[in-house]
């Protein structure tokens, strides 16, 4: 996983960003497909605000989150980050697992099929 932080109006100091490392692997614990993370940090006055573009294999996830305080607002975007991952997630295998199931009925089908056209249809009938 790459990790890009930038800081509009704010000097991103090592304990900030090793609080946002930390809280970031929450999200890499529950979906190893991570590529890219783009934490964009910004204050104006008293509002501080912190978005992330995540890159993962198929889709790319937008969440924002504004707060007073710069952690309380890493705290709000992980959580956000955490469910929209785990929607993600469960789409994927959701989408995977139908399409499996879907495969096993046609094959399932076309082998009951070959299996009557080549079965004879009763005594005296002459095979096609």
């Amino acid at each position: 996983m790459n990790l890009y932080l930038t800081g509009h109006h704010l000097e991103i100091t090592p304990a900030i960003r090793d609080y946002v490392t930390a809280k970031l692997d929450r999200v890499t614990r529950h979906f190893d497909d991570v590529i890219d993370v783009n934490v964009v940090m910004e204050v104006d006055k008293l509002r501080h605000q912190i978005e992330v573009n995540l890159h993962t294999r198929g889709k790319d996830i937008h969440v924002e989150a504004v707060a007073p305080d710069m952690y309380a607002a890493i705290d709000a975007l992980v959580d956000k980050l955490d469910r929209q991952v785990l929607k993600h997630k469960e789409k994927r295998a959701l989408h995977r697992h139908e399409r499996t199931t879907i495969k096993r009925e046609i094959g399932a089908t076309e082998t009951q099929a070959a299996s009557a056209a080549a079965a004879p249809a009763g005594p005296g009938v002459p095979p096609r």
